[in-house]
């Protein structure tokens, strides 16, 4: 899929791997050109099942779903942060994504939004000295 060129998706993985340095939670990015749902939640769900982000060992994967032609996106996360923090937890995260995207700079949006993921689970998960790298830190292209 050609949405991003190699060097702005080499930005997006490094993002994730610094994110990821300073918790043991696990961030996926996941990119469809259309919605695979009826919502993007519905989207980003049936994508954490499929990802098996919910087999992480504290449960603490987070995934941030874009389906990009249809301008929709959502961040979700497994059940030992959701039992940790308030439903509207990734609203503000979101408010700071859609300010990048308005500016048609979807790159840094997504970006700014794998940093903030980053600082949020450090608050709850911080990274352990035996910590170990759960989940893949590529970007995760759908089929369509």
């Amino acid at each position: 899929m050609d949405i991003f060129s190699s060097e702005e998706q080499d930005r997006i993985v490094h993002a994730i791997s610094v994110a990821e340095a300073k918790t043991s939670g696990e961030i996926r990015l996941v990119i469809d050109k259309r919605l695979r749902a009826t919502s993007a939640m519905d989207a980003a769900v049936s994508y954490f099942e499929e990802l098996e982000m919910h087999k992480t060992g504290l449960r603490n994967g987070v995934l941030i779903y874009m389906a990009i032609d249809d301008h929709e996106f959502a961040i979700i996360g497994d059940r030992g942060l959701d039992t940790k923090v308030e439903a509207n937890f990734w609203d503000e995260t979101k408010e700071l994504m859609v300010s990048f995207f308005r500016r048609n700079d979807i790159v840094q949006g997504l970006i700014e939004g794998i940093h903030d993921v980053g600082e949020q689970l450090q608050k709850y998960f911080p990274r352990g000295v035996d910590d170990v790298n759960e989940l893949p830190n590529d970007i995760h292209f759908g089929t369509n």
